[in-house]
C-alpha cells in the first residue's frame, strides 16, 4: 500500500482529543479522485517538506506536465497506465478533525480493492466529471457505500472548468445523483461544485463558483461525524496467533472494540469457554497494568489451558457474539461468474475461515439501474442478500451491532469474489462454563431412520388463528404415529403455558417465542423424530430464523384459510374479544400477518376435508424426501 502520512494530530488545547474521521473517496475513473487529494494535500498543508518538488523534477525528466495525482500516484504501474489500482491512506488536518483519507480505485477491474477501502470507512467523497455526469459505475459506487454501510456522503462534482462552470449543469448532477442516494437511503451531506486542479471549491470559493453558497471540499469533511468510539461497544479481540514464550502460553491480536484489563472474565467463541485474564503481555515492557482500548495489539494469558484457534474471538462472558452456522449477508458480486443458490464458497469473517454453501439468494438488484431482479443469481458488480450456511460454526455480529465484525469477504478460487455486511446472524450456543461438555445421543440418524421409516423433520403451520393449524397437526401426528413413525405435537399455545410461560406478546417476545419452538423442534428433527409444529408466527422474518435453525429439515405449511372464514369459526372466541377491544395484537385484527411467500405446500382448509388436506402433506414429506416408501430400501443401506 502506498501510503502518506503525516504525523497524528496532538490534543487540544482543552486536554481533549481531536475526532479522527476515516473517509473514503471513490468515483469512476479518470473523474479526478486522485487530483483532488493531491489538492487537498496542499491545500491543507500536509505534504512532507519537499514532496511536491521532487514530483515536479520527476515529471519534468519524463517530459511529462505535472498533475496533483502523481502525489499519490507513486506506483510504476499507475504511472505508466494511468489507473489507481491500490488504496492509499492519507492523513491531514481541518480545522477540527484529523481525516484519514482512504483513497479507493474506480476502475471497475479493481472494485476489490475499493470494497477494502470503504469497508473502513466512517463517510465518504463521491467524485463525478461534470461533463460525464452520473455514470453506470458511479451508481455502483453509491450503492456499495450503501451495501457497506456509509451513511455519510459528500458529493463532487468535479472539473466544472469543462462545463464554463455552468450552474445549471451542476443543478442537473446535483438532482440526478442526490435522488439516486435518497433512494438508498443515503441522504448527501454536501454537493459542491470544484475544479480540482485549479483549486476551486477545495478549500475557497472562487468568483467562478460565485454562484454556490454551500460548504468547500474541507468544509463538508469538517462537518462529517467520527463513528461511535470503538472503545464503547463490545469487546471484540479475533486471536491472529498463539505463542509458548517461558512458561507461558500467549494468546495474541488486536483489540478490535471495546477494551480488556487482567482480572477480565472472558469467552472464547465459537467453543464457547470461559476464563479469566491472568495477564495482558507487551513488548518491550511487560506485563502490562491498566485497560487497554480498542486499536492495540495485545498479548493475553489465561487462567487456565484452553484450546483456542487462530479466527477465535474473545469477549467479554456478558455480550458475547453468537457461534453460528448460518448468517444472512448483504453482498456486493464481483466474480465472472454469477452467484447462484447451492455454490460452494470460502467466506471470511477477520482471521476466521470457513467453507459455506449459498442457501437462499433474494433482492438481487443491479446497482447501476436500481431495478431489482427475478433473477436467481447475482450477477458481477451486482447485489443481493443471500444466505449462507456454514461448514464450520464462526462467531460474528451484526454488522449493525459492531461494524468491526460484522463485515464479510468471500472468495473463490483463492481469490476476492465479493464482501458485504452481516445482517443477520442465526442464534447459536451462548458462551458455557468451561466444564460443561454437551453430550450427543448413542443412536444414530440412520438406525432411527430404519425403525421409524422416515428422516428427522420439523413441520411447520403456520397461519391465521382458526385456520386449522392445530387440527391438521393433531391428524398428521395421528396418520404418522399409525403408520410406525415418531411424530411429536409442538402447538404455540400449548408451549405458552408451559416452557414459554415467561413470554408476553410484544415483537421481541413473539420472536423469542419462535426460536424457542425452532430450536426444541429442530433438537426432535436431529434425533430422528418429525416435529409438528403448530404456531400463528405471524412474522416472515421469525419463520426465516425458525428455517435458518432448521435448516434442510424445514417444511413450511401455509394454511392458508380465509380470514373471514378463521372469524366465522372463531372457536376459542378471540376474534370476538379482539372486536370488542378486549384482546390487543390478536394477529388478525390488530395485527398484520406476513403470509409466506415460498412456503413448500399451501393449504385452504375451507375448500378440503381434513383427511385430503393430511394427504397432501403426507405426500408432499414423502416427494421431499422425509417419508420413506418402502422400508427394505433403507436397510440395505444399514
Amino acid at each position: 500500500m502506498n501510503m502518506l502520512v503525516t504525523p497524528t494530530s496532538p490534543a487540544t488545547p482543552n486536554g481533549t482529543t481531536r475526532p479522527q474521521v476515516r473517509i473514503v473517496i471513490v468515483g469512476h475513473v479518470d473523474h479526478g479522485k486522485s487530483t483532488l487529494v493531491g489538492r487537498l494535500l496542499h491545500e491543507t498543508g500536509s505534504l512532507p517538506d519537499g514532496k511536491l518538488e521532487m514530483l515536479k523534477a520527476v515529471s519534468a525528466r519524463r517530459g511529462m506536465p505535472f498533475e496533483w495525482s502523481f502525489l499519490l500516484d507513486a506506483l510504476q504501474t499507475e504511472r505508466d497506465q494511468g489507473i489507481t489500482i491500490d488504496t492509499t491512506q492519507i492523513r491531514f488536518r481541518t480545522n477540527s478533525r484529523d481525516i484519514v483519507l482512504i483513497d479507493a480505485p474506480g476502475h471497475a477491474e479493481f472494485l476489490r480493492n475499493m470494497i477494502t477501502g470503504a469497508s473502513q470507512a466512517d463517510g465518504a467523497v463521491l467524485i463525478i466529471d461534470a461533463l460525464e455526469g452520473v455514470r453506470d459505475q458511479t451508481r455502483r459506487h453509491g450503492y456499495l457505500l450503501h451495501l457497506l454501510g456509509v451513511k455519510q456522503v459528500a458529493v463532487v462534482v468535479n472539473k466544472m472548468d469543462r462545463v464554463n462552470f455552468s450552474a445549471d449543469r451542476f443543478k442537473e448532477i446535483s438532482d440526478e445523483i442526490s435522488a439516486h442516494l435518497n433512494g438508498l437511503g443515503v441522504t448527501p451531506t454536501a454537493v459542491i461544485p470544484i475544479s480540482a486542479r485549479d483549486g476551486d471549491g477545495v478549500a475557497e470559493r472562487t468568483d467562478r463558483i460565485g454562484w454556490y453558497k454551500g460548504p468547500t471540499v474541507v468544509e463538508a469533511l469538517d462537518r462529517l461525524e467520527p463513528a461511535r468510539p470503538l472503545e464503547a461497544l463490545a469487546l471484540r479481540l479475533p486471536v491472529q496467533a498463539i505463542y509458548k514464550f517461558d512458561d507461558r502460553r500467549i494468546v495474541a491480536g488486536r483489540i478490535e472494540s471495546g477494551s480488556l484489563i487482567a482480572g477480565d472474565e472472558i469467552v472464547i467463541m465459537p467453543a464457547g469457554k470461559i476464563a479469566k485474564i491472568k495477564s495482558v503481555e507487551s513488548w518491550p515492557v511487560t506485563p502490562v497494568t491498566g485497560r487497554q482500548g480498542a486499536g492495540r495489539s495485545v498479548g493475553i494469558t489465561l487462567d487456565r489451558e484452553l484450546f483456542i484457534e487462530r479466527g477465535d474471538i474473545i469477549a467479554h462472558a456478558s455480550t458475547a457474539p453468537r457461534e453460528t452456522r448460518r448468517l444472512r449477508a448483504r453482498i456486493f458480486w464481483l466474480h465472472d461468474k454469477p452467484l447462484a443458490k447451492g455454490d460452494q464458497l470460502l467466506v471470511r469473517c477477520g482471521p476466521k475461515e470457513s467453507r459455506a454453501t449459498v442457501v437462499a439468494i433474494e433482492k438481487a438488484v443491479d446497482p447501476g439501474e436500481l431495478s431489482s431482479s427475478e433473477n436467481k443469481a447475482i450477477g458481477r458488480n451486482h447485489v443481493g442478500e443471500i444466505d449462507i450456511s456454514l461448514s464450520n460454526p464462526i462467531a460474528t455480529d451484526p454488522y449493525t451491532e459492531n461494524p468491526r465484525t460484522g463485515r464479510l469477504v468471500i472468495e473463490v478460487s483463492g481469490r476476492i469474489a465479493g464482501g458485504g455486511l452481516v445482517l443477520s446472524v442465526d442464534a447459536g450456543q451462548r458462551a458455557v462454563p468451561v466444564d460443561i461438555v454437551p453430550v450427543e445421543s448413542a443412536l444414530r440418524a440412520d438406525e432411527r431412520s430404519a425403525r421409524y421409516r422416515h428422516n428427522g423433520a420439523v413441520v411447520w403451520l403456520t397461519g391465521l388463528p382458526a385456520s386449522g393449524k392445530s387440527t391438521l397437526a393433531k391428524a398428521l401426528e395421528r396418520r404418522l404415529f399409525t403408520n410406525g413413525g415418531s411424530p411429536i405435537l409442538l402447538d404455540g399455545d400449548t408451549l405458552r403455558a408451559g416452557l414459554n410461560s415467561d413470554l408476553g406478546f410484544s415483537a421481541a417476545d413473539r420472536s423469542e417465542n419462535i426460536r424457542r419452538l425452532a430450536e426444541v423442534a429442530t433438537h426432535l428433527a436431529r434425533n430422528g423424530h418429525i416435529a409438528i409444529v403448530a404456531a400463528v408466527s405471524p412474522a416472515r422474518e421469525d419463520r426465516a430464523t425458525a428455517r435458518r435453525i432448521a435448516d434442510t429439515a424445514f417444511r413450511e405449511i401455509h394454511v392458508a384459510t380465509p380470514a373471514e372464514v378463521c372469524e366465522e369459526r372463531d372457536p376459542k372466541g378471540h376474534y370476538k374479544k379482539a372486536r370488542a377491544g378486549a384482546l390487543a395484537s390478536f394477529t388478525g385484527i390488530g395485527d398484520d400477518y406476513e403470509a409466506p411467500q415460498a412456503a413448500e405446500l399451501v393449504i385452504d382448509t375451507s375448500t378440503r376435508t381434513v383427511t385430503e388436506a393430511t394427504d397432501e402433506i403426507e405426500q408432499m414429506l414423502k416427494s421431499s424426501g422425509v417419508l420413506f416408501d418402502e422400508v427394505v430400501d433403507l436397510a440395505a443401506n444399514i
